[in-house]
């Protein structure tokens, strides 16, 4: 069942594709992460993404 609301879409792709990925461990971490949760590598980066419309 897709979802109709535009506030709740835009709700949902920020709580999908807005991450942090380790770049050492390949754990999601939250978009504030300064280091890893898992590792604690500081070797982080922002998940691909491309928001369909």
């Amino acid at each position: 069942m897709p979802i109709r609301d535009p506030t709740l879409i835009k709700i949902a792709q920020t709580r999908r594709l807005f991450v942090k990925i380790c770049r050492e461990c390949g754990a999601r971490n939250a978009r504030t992460a300064e280091k890893c949760r898992k590792c604690r590598s500081y070797n982080l980066r922002w998940k691909r993404r491309e928001i369909k419309r």
